[in-house]
């Protein structure tokens, strides 16, 4: 898409990069995100209204240092430095960097000094978030320090358009930080509130399009949030052109074929083609504990069904995809920094390229929060807009140990359960992720006035903004109980429910 306002990110490995792209596409502008190593050549081709140094993990005087092009400085754009970025700003300029012999880490008081368009609107003391081991202690020339902390004297900086900040303002420990990079990017770089949901859409729709022309598209339904979405935009801008492929592998949560049906197919009167590949699947992965042996089976034979269904459709050119904008962005080489772990494009993945169709890719730009957004604008319920994650594999790494149908029935009527009373409680919409586990492990129970020895389900219920790190959700005991009380009683084949208060990391989310 070709964004007629945009910010420019250069990702120096900061693990908040993206966070920082987030909010300044709150302030409905739209935001890239570059390696530092990009040439100043091809920024000034994107023709950017402001450009950000973001945060990392290194210092400015580490033979490893990350660098960017000098000729930045040259191209007459406003500039924020975030952290490393503003150390950056003063290492190049002709300021000077050390060591701080105080690490500020954590939660600071910052004192506005004089009159900047940066803090217009906001009390002259604000609370921030620091993390940084070195400091400026000596101004660039021509620039004037606007903010202090407690151990930084120049916690702030500026010289006409170019603004440095020694806190990280995008992160939510800045309760006013989202202003502090709206008042950048609006008053600063003067870019006016154009990316929305709508301008989106309509661009996209015209778009798709000019690239589809009357081809067809196939695209891998699978009923979570992004196949979803990019289903419902598609068939906006194409309708009939458009063929979904649903592979039922028998891992899917309870009555996801008739959900997607009622939704897709009945109320947006889209193509849909289901594949009941039920029993290939089980029987592939009978005897199988291994959750990678697992996941390489599933996407093996994904494959192969999701090909042999596609060959039905004709004259189908183009695989449509719900790849997100996480997927696409080129993670920084850095040794030791957690941000170059985004993980790779992964959505359909290992298509063999002897099907030769081409990628149409409509959410490619988007973040999970505005993917969101387009699907209520296009009209999907709630109920599919707002769903928790649900792991690629299914409920197989939810199953631990040898999978049978007997144990992923047990599984499937745990978690509708699960799912049931979380949204009934409202705490469903409010958590990150809850679900059931089936646990292998039999125990003693008592029953009426029998004994029972039956299976265990785990329940697991955490609070996260990315997944990259979560914490059990402390949620009323009232609503454990009755989640309880109605797997032990309506599920056969268990009498016990745990549940798991670990957090990530140690743990990881999914159990496998």
């Amino acid at each position: 898409m070709e964004a007629s306002e945009r910010i420019i990110i250069l990702d120096f490995g900061s693990q908040y990069t993206q966070v920082i792209a987030r909010r300044i596409r709150e302030a409905k502008v739209y935001s890239d995100i570059l390696p530092y190593t990009t040439p100043v050549e091809e920024i000034r081709a994107m023709n950017p209204k402001g450009l950000i140094l973001s945060g990392g993990p290194a210092s400015v005087y580490s033979k490893q240092a990350p660098i960017p092009d000098e000729g930045i400085f040259e191209l007459d754009l406003p500039i924020l430095g975030i952290c490393y970025g503003m150390q950056l700003l003063g290492k190049f300029l002709g300021g000077k960097v050390e060591r701080s012999a105080e690490r500020e880490y954590g939660r600071g008081t910052l004192k506005v000094k004089g009159e900047s368009a940066l803090f217009k609107g906001l009390p002259k003391e604000l609370e921030i978030w620091n993390s940084h081991g070195d400091k400026l202690i000596k101004l660039p020339k021509g620039f004037k320090s606007i903010a202090t902390t407690e151990n930084s004297p120049h916690a702030a900086i500026q010289k006409d358009k170019i603004l440095g900040l020694q806190f990280h303002p995008e992160v939510a420990h800045t309760p006013r930080g989202s202003k502090i990079l709206s008042n950048f990017v609006h008053r600063i770089c003067g870019c006016k509130r154009t990316w929305t949901t709508e301008s989106f859409i309509e661009q996209s729709i015209q778009e798709i399009r000019q690239q589809v022309g009357k081809e067809k598209v196939i695209l891998g339904l699978s009923g979570g949030v992004d196949s979803s979405v990019a289903a419902a935009l598609l068939h906006r801008a194409i309708g009939k052109q458009l063929v979904c492929i649903m592979v039922d592998n028998g891992l899917l949560r309870a009555n996801e074929v008739a959900s997607v049906k009622r939704i897709f197919a009945n109320g947006l009167g889209l193509k849909l083609k289901v594949v009941d590949a039920t029993d290939q699947f089980l029987g592939k992965l009978s005897r199988v504990s291994d959750p990678e042996k697992k996941r390489k089976i599933i996407g093996r034979e994904f494959v192969k069904v999701f090909e042999e269904a596609s060959h039905e459709i004709r004259n189908a050119s183009f695989l449509g995809q719900g790849t997100l904008y996480p997927d696409v962005i080129e993670s920084v080489p850095i040794d030791g920094n957690p941000a170059a772990l985004i993980k790779s494009h992964h959505n359909v993945g290992g298509l063999p390229k002897r099907m030769k169709l081409k990628l149409v890719e409509p959410l490619r730009q988007l973040f999970k929060d505005e993917v969101r957004s387009v699907g209520e604008a296009l009209g999907l319920p709630k109920e599919m807009v707002w769903r928790q994650p649900f792991p690629g594999p299914g409920l197989a790494v939810r199953c631990l140990g040898p999978m049978s149908v007997e144990r992923l029935d047990i599984l499937r009527a745990a978690d509708a359960i699960v799912v049931e009373e979380m949204k009934l409680s409202g705490y469903y919409y409010q958590v990150w992720q809850s679900f059931a586990v089936f646990l292998p492990v039999k125990s003693v129970g008592v029953m009426g006035d029998e004994r029972t020895y039956e299976y265990t389900i785990a329940v697991r219920i955490v609070e996260s903004l990315d997944a990259m790190t979560a914490d059990w959700a402390r949620i009323p005991g009232d609503i454990l109980a009755k989640i309880s009380n109605r797997i032990i009683n309506e599920v056969d084949g268990v009498n016990r429910v745990v549940l798991d208060i670990s957090s990530k990391p140690p743990a990881t989310i999914e159990w496998e």
